[in-house]
């Protein structure tokens, strides 16, 4: 995977913290340490020998002891063991998606927490700018280069900027409050939003449907319920109990060795499993179109993000391509042209907020494309590649 194509070391570093210490990854790792228990333990023999002892003191005196044991003849043993294989990839598949799903919202948080710190400067500068003009009016109006509307005007326009740093302080305590309810208070430093876009959606070549970790799981699931189907269909069938009893019996002053054999099958009258087939068949149904569904979805999902993603690029590209971006240029150049008197202060006002606004803009689209390429990664299956640092073609 190119340089361009993998996510910086420091934010590398910090998924890889999150995953360690997120309560979600966490969960599904201990979920897939039960399932590999219940894999093994479905692969174990069904049947444990059963020891008897008998003893009777009476005309006749009998002391014996037998032993028995089921026989699997119908392959239940096999039919289990496949089961708790798939329940395993379905467990597999679903802590891929954790970690996924954990990494996609820290890293959408992320980029929303580094946009507010930064609109919280861009609004510092607006109000230093409206803290000076504040201070150069009321110098001018004492000498009588401005009226006293105008002097109140810039008043206001300080009052407005403070008002408008605050809600902007809030805003950004907010996003730090959302990115730490995921990552926890792990995060003493944050790694920086890189200062380039990220790269062009055909840099990255989304998986094979197939491979998609919701079609992984849905597969495994399906698999999971055949296995079931089949698991009923040999329950249905009864073991035979095979039973050997040896001993001696005595009888007076006469002592006899006695051995015997009995072999035990139930009768599946009043309960045939049929039911329990019928059960197993529905839900391997459900489980198959559940499939189909899954791939439709998958393949929507990445047409929809990919075409998202391209739109907030190339709209971030031709914003840092033109001048709409030149926030600092154009507001020392309004200051300049109203101290010279070349425009009141109501148009160097309203100028100065069309530039931040539109400055503020800007910030809001590159963050949307980043976010967005999020969701493009996650979509095109690649997101934990960009954050390992794999290639494509070594990617599992």
């Amino acid at each position: 995977m190119a340089a361009s194509t993998r996510a910086p070391s420091s934010l590398r570093s910090a998924i890889r913290q999150l995953w360690k210490v997120s309560p979600r990854v966490q969960a599904a790792r201990a979920e897939l340490e039960a399932a590999r228990a219940r894999a093994s333990a479905s692969a174990q023999p069904l049947y444990n020998p059963e020891l008897a002892v008998d003893a009777e003191n009476a005309d006749v005196n009998r002391r014996t002891a037998g032993l028995s044991l089921a026989l699997d003849l119908s392959g239940k043993r096999r039919a289990r063991t496949a089961q708790g294989e798939a329940e395993l990839r379905v467990s597999e598949a679903s802590f891929t998606l954790a970690r996924r799903e954990i990494a996609a919202r820290w890293l959408k948080a992320w980029s929303s927490a580094n946009l507010a710190g930064r609109q919280r400067e861009l609004g510092q500068r607006r109000l230093t700018l409206m803290q000076r003009f504040d201070q150069v009016a009321a110098q001018r109006l004492k000498v009588g280069d401005i009226s006293a509307p105008e002097r109140d005007l810039a008043g206001l326009a300080l009052g407005e900027a403070q008002m408008q740093q605050a809600s902007l302080l809030s805003g950004e305590a907010s996003a730090q409050a959302s990115l730490q309810a995921i990552g926890g208070a792990h995060f003493t430093v944050l790694p920086s939003l890189p200062d380039d876009l990220p790269p062009a959606a055909s840099a990255i070549e989304p998986r094979d449907t197939e491979s998609m970790p919701e079609l992984v799981q849905a597969q495994a699931r399906l698999a999971s319920r055949d296995a079931g189907v089949l698991v009923a269909r040999r329950a249905r069938i009864p073991d035979p109990t095979v039973s050997l009893t040896g001993g001696q019996v005595r009888s007076g002053p006469r002592t006899d060795r006695v051995i015997g054999v009995q072999v035990a099958i139930p009768l599946p009258v009043l309960n045939t499993g049929r039911a329990e087939v019928d059960a197993a068949r529905a839900e391997a149904d459900a489980a198959a179109a559940g499939v189909h569904a899954e791939a439709q979805q998958v393949q929507a999902a990445l047409q929809e993000m990919q075409a998202r993603y391209t739109a907030f690029r190339q709209a971030a590209q031709a914003f840092r391509a033109g001048r709409a971006g030149a926030f600092e240029e154009r507001a020392a150049l309004l200051e300049k042209l109203w101290r010279a008197g070349e425009i009141s202060t109501s148009d160097y006002l309203i100028q100065l907020k069309q530039s931040l606004d539109t400055a503020l803009s800007g910030l809001e689209l590159e963050s949307q494309a980043w976010q967005s390429w999020f969701d493009y990664l996650t979509a095109a299956g690649r997101l934990t590649d960009w954050v390992d640092g794999r290639s494509q073609d070594d990617a599992p």
